[in-house]
């Protein structure tokens, strides 16, 4: 853990991205049960395929936060005469959300997102604005808290960014994904989120082909290089969650958690 500094006093706050099959999820799921051994944490799944429970090792989903329409109507005055005119409140109570709709186990408290469907471009809704307002309620906390983002980290915005500590960018050997990481960083530094990292996932023995890719990203981002560990496969085949399958991997996420605490000092 981080001592003497934000994450030490607070718990870090970290989202983690990455373009589809990267290893993302499999990833910000061991990193949230390696953390739940320092202290509590809050594993958000804002990712709208909504698999972060497997990597926890979490059997159900709790109710997805936007599917939650009656309470956020009536938290956000969205079924009011103000609500008729698109006027809603930005700050709605949200500090029950957590007890009332989360699933803990072993340490760590799942709340899954869900999917808000926009009504136009940058339309701001009862969800939207629900949904940053318990965003910005979680990052203050003292637990850690680790979110899984889509690429897009569409759950983010200026208001609820100036509480994640570091964006960690998910990335396989392959161009695509590096480019992916590239607009991830770009999105993270507009909407204030100072620090970013990358770690590459999947990695073959032979690294040499990661040369290209590597200078495509400054190496001061690069937080780790995870090798291809075909146990994850199988794991992920029978429903086991990662952290139970293979012991080298959870070494591999071990060390990519001391650079993030590295760099968060």
């Amino acid at each position: 853990m981080v001592k003497n500094g934000k994450a030490g006093a607070e718990g870090m706050k970290i989202a983690v991205a990455g373009k589809g099959g990267v290893g993302k999820t499999t990833i910000a799921g061991t990193l949230a049960r390696i953390l739940a051994k320092e202290r509590e944490v809050i594993a958000i799944d804002a990712d709208p395929a909504m698999n972060l429970r497997f990597s926890l090792g979490i059997k159900e989903n709790p109710r997805p936060i936007s599917e939650l329409k009656d309470l956020i109507a009536e938290r956000t005055g969205a079924n009011t005469e103000l609500g008729s005119l698109g006027v809603f409140k930005l700050n709605p109570k949200v500090d029950d959300v957590l007890a009332n709709y989360g699933v803990r186990s072993e340490g760590i408290t799942l709340l899954v997102m869900g999917t808000v469907r926009k009504g136009g471009g940058g339309c701001t809704c009862p969800e939207h604005a629900f949904l940053r307002a318990l965003l910005r309620h979680i990052f203050r906390r003292s637990e850690h808290v680790v979110m899984d983002c889509e690429a897009g980290i569409e759950h983010l915005g200026r208001g609820t960014a100036r509480g994640v500590d570091i964006m960690l960018a998910v990335v396989e050997p392959s161009m695509s994904a590096v480019e992916t990481a590239i607009r991830i960083k770009s999105l993270s530094s507009d909407i204030g989120i100072s620090k970013f990292a990358v770690v590459f996932n999947k990695v073959p023995e032979n690294r040499n082909s990661l040369n290209t890719l590597v200078r495509r990203i400054s190496e001061e981002n690069i937080v780790g290089c995870i090798p291809y560990d075909p146990a994850l496969l199988k794991a992920s085949i029978e429903g086991k969650p990662p952290f139970k399958a293979s012991p080298a991997f959870v070494e591999h996420v071990k060390a990519l958690k001391d650079e993030i605490c590295d760099m968060l000092r």
